[in-house]
Formats: C-alpha cells, structure tokens, sequence
C-alpha cells in the first residue's frame, strides 16, 4: 500500500505531489529543486550549490524514515545546461564515498522555477 513521506526538514511540495511515496521496499522522492526548507530558492548560486541543496533534501527525506543516502539505489539528475555536468558532478560526488547508486543525467533545457538542476531518488527501504 502507498504511503506518502512528509518532513519539515525539506521544502515543502509546491504542487499537486509529495515529497516522496513508500510502497514496499521502495521509496521514491520527487525530484527535489535548490530549495531550502524554509522555502527559499538558490537560483543565484552555482550549479555546486544548488545540487549540494538538492541534495541536503533528498537526505533529509530519508532521514525521516531512517534511511540514509547508502540506501538510494539510483538518482535522475535533470540539468538546465548539460554544459554544467562537471560542475554538477564534482559536488554531487561528494555525497557518495563508495558504491555510488545507478544514475542517469538529463540535459533538460529548462527545470522548473528557474534552477539549474532537480534531482529525485529511488531507495530501499529494506
């Protein structure tokens, strides 16, 4: 049965959409933009940056059910400029010491609110 993940240490749905669903032993994030918690949008920042915040988010959506980044078994990283991949991946690399999950990268010419990249997961929760 499908059970809907709400956190206060991530931004709040801005749509008609959870922040992530659990059905079984997955869990499933929305894709999660350079917002803060609070809100707050990180458009001026580098690509670094927005995809450190984004994430910050997807971690705290795992924290909230006990799970950590070592439980994500692939990421969808949506790029508003495939030209920022390097810069995306140097600091999405941080977040993933050994045994990075699968992940795919998308140039997608535009992500919503004006960011430079979203990036949702998929993890277990076994």
């Amino acid at each position: 049965m499908k059970r809907t993940i709400s956190t206060d240490d991530a931004p709040a749905a801005v749509g008609a959409y959870s922040q992530a669903t659990v059905n079984g032993s997955l869990l499933i994030t929305a894709g999660q933009l350079p917002l803060t918690a609070d809100g707050d949008l990180l458009d001026g920042e580098s690509v670094a940056d927005q995809t450190r915040q984004c994430m910050r988010n997807v971690e705290a959506i795992l924290q909230s059910e006990d799970l950590s980044l070592d439980d994500v078994l692939k990421t969808t990283v949506y790029l508003d400029d495939i030209d920022d991949f390097d810069a995306f991946n140097e600091a999405y690399s941080e977040f993933f010491d050994e045994d990075p999950p699968a992940r795919s990268a998308v140039g997608a010419g535009a992500v919503p609110k004006g960011a430079a990249v979203e990036i949702e997961a998929i993890a277990t929760t076994e």
